[in-house]
């Protein structure tokens, strides 16, 4: 799938983050054509990642670990658990640490999962760091499950994230916004299968049909108050 935006109609861009070193989040020439463009950009990424990105030209960046936290132009940013892996290379496995991120500012807070199987943080997530107003969970590339289970949610996975985070929610709402599907071919499912799974198993659930945002490539949505 082509960029959402195209390259030279991005807005200014002050802070990318990043969940872990696999090609497809973490790609040499974008980083670099980020950095040259962008040269006061704040990066954030997991533990062992630094190098990679100030080889490629990126100047201020902040790694963590998970449960870290940092000050970012006015949000309090925290490095989360995700249950995945890493590597670019043979040999290099599990060498650097992958994650997610949440993001808080004074009137709302984001957690993006990262890319991920189903684990069992996402209440503690919530407990310590919510409630949030919008949650970004992986549903893709999943098939076969034997194979992906253990570092890719389905969206029945998702689901049952999204049950431990509305536990801990209370009665607040939160939007769930669908990533980690229809970029690239990685996995056996066909590639318009994740959001319409997606969206089955949402309605099953009894969640509102407005909470799920399943959005195009490059469409932007504004988070109401």
């Amino acid at each position: 799938m082509p960029p959402g935006v195209v390259f030279d109609r991005l807005p200014p861009i002050d802070i990318v983050a990043l969940s872990h070193d696999h090609y497809d989040h973490l790609d040499s020439s974008t980083i670099h054509r980020l950095a040259s463009r962008y040269p006061a950009a704040q990066w954030l990424a997991p533990l062992g990642v630094a190098a990679f990105l100030r080889h490629r030209g990126a100047r201020d960046i902040i790694e963590r670990d998970w449960w870290e936290s940092t000050s970012v132009m006015g949000l309090e940013v925290t490095c989360v658990p995700a249950q995945h892996f890493s590597g670019r290379t043979l040999g290099r496995r599990n060498q650097t640490l992958w994650c997610g991120w949440t993001f808080q500012s004074r009137d709302h807070r984001v957690f993006f999962a990262g890319d991920t199987a189903l684990h069992p943080e996402f209440l503690a997530i919530t407990e310590r760091l919510g409630p949030f107003d919008l949650a970004i969970l992986p549903i893709g590339a999943y098939e076969p499950r034997w194979f992906m289970g253990a570092v890719h949610m389905n969206p029945d996975d998702c689901i049952k994230a999204v049950g431990q985070i509305k536990t801990a929610q209370k009665d607040r709402r939160l939007v769930v916004t669908a990533g980690h599907w229809g970029t690239f071919k990685l996995t056996d499912e066909p590639m318009d299968e994740p959001p319409a799974r997606m969206r089955e198993v949402w309605i099953t659930a009894g969640h509102a049909v407005d909470d799920l945002w399943i959005m195009k490539h490059g469409e932007t949505r504004a988070l109401g108050e």
